[in-house]
């Protein structure tokens, strides 16, 4: 088999990336009239977000072992596959069933795809890993943001059926399948098969990192979820306040690839770290206790904060281990961690919007948790100054 050429494979990875987020965010401008349609409580609903990302934290530690039998390339074709059969169960989601059904299956094969696409960038662009992040954490970020901006006019024109706009993005999915069933599969090296998997459980900063880690995830899969619904709560038209979310998601582009580019270039990524958080911080401040002032400029800067959080985060283990077995178990502790913590936020923050009757103690919560987040990087802000391998 002919070599694969280097753009080939830069575009098999942004391609997968950009699949990772449209079926969990595509949700966000549609929740409140699919739990009116459903007669779900919000806490119930908010599982189509929870669920996914509880998948992907207690199936994450299984990706190396399946890619070790499969082989990692096909292992993420296969991932590929069962995106699109998930997005496609969605056609059938006026069954609530199916539609928390779809979620549980997206939720286990961005598992298993997430880590498996860090040790390809690892395999492949070992000596630009910083760079090649950047543009894996842009093609995520270009695929949450295309399911909140696209969702609605695609919805509106395939006769405004909630489900067929949910489904629509099985057809990416199943366009990056095509692609990576054209990269040669190869096999795990012999040492790789003997050695432990364990994950550095015992090491300070793995925790302090993988807290970070839920802290953000849980961050943005909560405002994916019900930032929405705190605009037109608020009084902003839900016109206006899906473009709200639109524009944090879009802001999220620059920021996600802006960051590790610069990490690359500080010695304390840490600083950068704090920012974010800070930023976080003062963004969600305003949304809890002043949502109609100056709305465009919080929803960028919540949207470059996480964004940034996320990209910068996701850097962090190649920081923190000197081999690459080292920097997937650490990661994969990290993912582990933190997604399992972070499903929380979502079905959490609905329930107290049920409890409460209004939008504003939750946020007043994620606030906090923001900085919490800021906190934390000033921790770790003694990591480190290395540059990875």
């Amino acid at each position: 088999m002919k070599p694969v050429s280097r753009a080939m494979l830069l575009l098999a990875l942004l391609l997968a990336a950009v699949n990772l987020r449209p079926g969990i965010t595509s949700l966000a401008p549609l929740i409140e009239r699919i739990a009116e349609e459903l007669a779900l409580s919000r806490s119930l609903i908010s599982l189509t977000t929870a669920l996914p990302v509880l998948c992907m934290g207690l199936l994450a530690p299984l990706a190396p072992r399946l890619a070790l039998r499969i082989g990692l390339e096909r292992t993420i074709t296969i991932c590929l596959g069962l995106i699109a059969l998930a997005l496609l169960m969605r056609l059938a989601s006026q069954l609530s069933a199916v539609l928390i059904a779809s979620s549980v299956l997206l939720g286990a094969a961005i598992a298993v795809a997430g880590p498996l696409l860090s040790g390809f960038i690892k395999r492949y662009f070992a000596g630009q890993m910083g760079h090649v992040v950047g543009w894996y954490s842009l093609g995520m970020a270009v695929g949450g943001a295309g399911g909140v901006v696209l969702v609605l006019p695609i919805t509106q024109t395939l006769s405004n059926d909630w489900s067929r706009g949910l489904a629509f993005w099985a057809l990416p999915a199943m366009l990056g399948m095509l692609l990576w069933l054209l990269l040669p599969n190869r096999a795990e090296p012999d040492d790789e098969q003997r050695t432990s998997s364990g994950l550095p459980w015992r090491q300070p900063r793995a925790w302090l990192i993988s807290c970070f880690f839920a802290l953000q995830a849980g961050l943005f899969y909560a405002l994916a979820t019900w930032t929405v619904a705190r605009y037109h709560e608020a009084g902003l038209s839900l016109m206006h306040s899906n473009t709200l979310f639109s524009l944090s998601m879009l802001m999220g582009l620059p920021s996600a690839f802006l960051m590790p580019w610069l990490a690359q270039r500080f010695r304390n990524r840490y600083l950068l770290l704090m920012g974010c958080g800070l930023l976080s911080t003062i963004s969600l401040a305003m949304i809890t206790f002043a949502p109609t002032l100056l709305p465009e400029f919080w929803a960028l800067s919540i949207g470059f904060a996480l964004s940034g959080s996320f990209a910068l985060s996701m850097v962090l283990p190649l920081y923190e281990a000197g081999s690459p077995l080292a920097v997937s178990r650490w990661t994969a502790m990290m993912l582990c961690f933190g997604y399992c913590l972070a499903c929380f936020t979502p079905i959490l923050t609905g329930l107290a919007r049920d409890l409460s009757g209004d939008y504003q103690l939750p946020f007043m919560v994620l606030t906090g948790l923001a900085l919490l987040m800021t906190v934390l990087a000033w921790l770790m802000r003694r990591g480190p100054r290395v540059a990875p391998g």
